[in-house]
Order: C-alpha cells, then structure tokens, then sequence
C-alpha cells in the first residue's frame, strides 16, 4: 500500500465484498429453503456492514480514492473476504456454513497481516495493527461458535 487513503479504500471495499456475499448466500440458502444458514449468513453480512462503517469512520476526514474495481491489489481474484460462492450450496449445512465465514475472516486477517508486514509507512502501520487485531477477533469469534457447535453434537 502506497498511501493511508488507498489502504482505508481497500478495507472498506473488503467489508463491503464480504456483506454482499454473505448477502447474497443468505438470499441462496432462503430460496433452498435453509432457515438455519440463511440466518447465519444475514448475522456475518450484518457484521460485515458494521466493520465497513468502522473502516470509514477510520478514514475520519480523508477523501477515499475513487477506485476502479482493477484498481484493488488482492492476494486472490476477488477481496480476501469475500466468501466462497459455493456456499450456495443447497445442502450446506450450519457447520460447513461456520467453516467458510472461518476461512473467510481468515483471509482477511491474511490481507492486513501482509500489508502490516510489508508496509515502511507508520501511519499504515498503525492502521493496519488495528485491523489486524480485529480481524484476530472475528476469526477467534467464529472458531469459538465452531468449537460450541461441535461440543452440543458430542
């Protein structure tokens, strides 16, 4: 990352991918007739729009770049959060629906770990810190309703 604002554009663009996708595969799973996984995936595209007004309220009084969607520099094709289109698959269940917001909000703290390691600037620096802390949580969140999951089906 060059600069603080084209980071910030970059975190709020990955929240706002990964709200839409957990969007759209609630919308998947409700038309499969999915209750228990569509109401998952509306909780992590809730959460998702939350994380997004964070990251702009981060921004603060910076102007984001108006960026073009080749613009964005991701490890993979799409934003690190975006979660694999395979969730709309109609016999997902809860666990395996647990098991792809995991690796998707792994994948994010991947992205802000790379950024945090490769930048020299401070200011990202310390942005990034704070991002990766967060994402720390979500993934820890996520592995803790796993870890619930798997103790009531013993």
């Amino acid at each position: 990352m060059e600069t603080v604002e084209a980071f910030l554009a970059h975190a709020c663009k990955l929240e706002q991918d990964a709200a839409l996708r957990f969007a759209d595969l609630a919308e998947a799973a409700r038309g499969f007739g999915n209750a228990e996984v569509e109401a998952f995936f509306r909780q992590m595209a809730q959460y998702s729009r939350a994380h997004y007004q964070e990251a702009r309220a981060r921004a603060g009084f910076r102007t984001l770049p108006g960026m073009e969607p080749d613009d964005f520099v991701w490890p993979g094709l799409e934003s690190p959060e975006s979660a694999a289109i395979w969730g709309a698959d109609p016999l997902m269940d809860v666990r395996q629906a647990l098991d792809l917001a995991l690796a998707a909000e792994q994948a994010g703290y991947d992205f802000y770990r790379q950024v945090l390691d490769e930048t020299r600037d401070p200011e990202i620096r310390t942005l990034a810190e704070a991002f990766v802390a967060e994402e720390a949580q979500h993934v820890r969140a996520v592995e803790r309703w796993i870890a619930r999951m798997d103790a009531a089906a013993q």
